[in-house]
């Protein structure tokens, strides 16, 4: 797969241009009178970006945001991703379609949640850590291997959690991908991921495009 890269000076302006570009995919996906449907990650990059998207022209009645993961925590631990999700959206009148995190069977809970998922989304958010996850798609576990649902637990904890998060096959679904890549921590998943290295989780994801904004401590050399 493609990547498109664009590289920016700090957090913040990579967050304003990224928050100006879901606005225009959520324009041009309502023009028709359609949905723009979305689904985002957790992390603290794409909260700043909705801090700046909230204050431009976003046709909020008509959008649809689904979680690509979530730590399974109670409602009011502070690393819920949803919790950090609201904040950042105040109050516009998203329909925000949470995960089912907080159910006792969380396969039951995850092919629920699959079967909520459009056919497509317009935009999929997603980040990148350090070890090369994305979503909470980590290194060594077994919902790597994960083919045959859309929605998946982790096998293990990862960082002290055990995750419910989107599968390849429905990130496959994305007509657009947008990466938010902040840090020199980021340096080397970014060139892998650029080089199209499979090795890591990240490497593995597949849609019809793919654009990448990175700050310059992640970029690196790359540029």
């Amino acid at each position: 797969m493609q990547h498109h890269l664009e590289v920016f000076d700090d957090g913040d302006a990579l967050a304003r241009a990224a928050a100006g570009f879901v606005a225009e995919r959520a324009q041009a996906a309502t023009a028709a009178g359609g949905s723009f449907v979305l689904a985002v990650s957790g992390g603290r990059t794409p909260w700043i970006m909705f801090a700046h998207l909230v204050e431009l022209d976003v046709p909020w009645d008509r959008t649809v945001v689904y979680q690509v993961d979530e730590r399974c925590v109670p409602a009011d631990d502070p690393d819920r991703n949803l919790a950090h999700l609201r904040a950042a959206l105040g109050d516009v009148p998203a329909d925000v379609r949470p995960m089912p995190v907080e159910s006792e069977d969380l396969e039951l809970a995850c092919r629920a949640y699959g079967s909520m998922l459009p056919d497509f989304f317009d935009l999929v958010h997603l980040g990148l850590g350090p070890d090369g996850h994305t979503a909470s798609l980590v290194p060594g576990d077994p919902v790597l291997d994960v083919a045959d649902r859309l929605v998946a637990p982790t096998g293990a904890r990862y960082q002290g959690r055990r995750r419910m998060t989107l599968t390849y096959p429905a990130l496959a679904r994305a007509r657009q991908l947008l990466w938010l890549v902040e840090g020199e921590s980021k340096r080397a998943p970014l060139a892998a991921l650029l080089s199209g290295d499979r090795s890591m989780p990240a490497g593995r994801v597949h849609a019809d495009a793919s654009l990448i904004l990175a700050d310059r401590a992640a970029a690196g050399s790359v540029t």
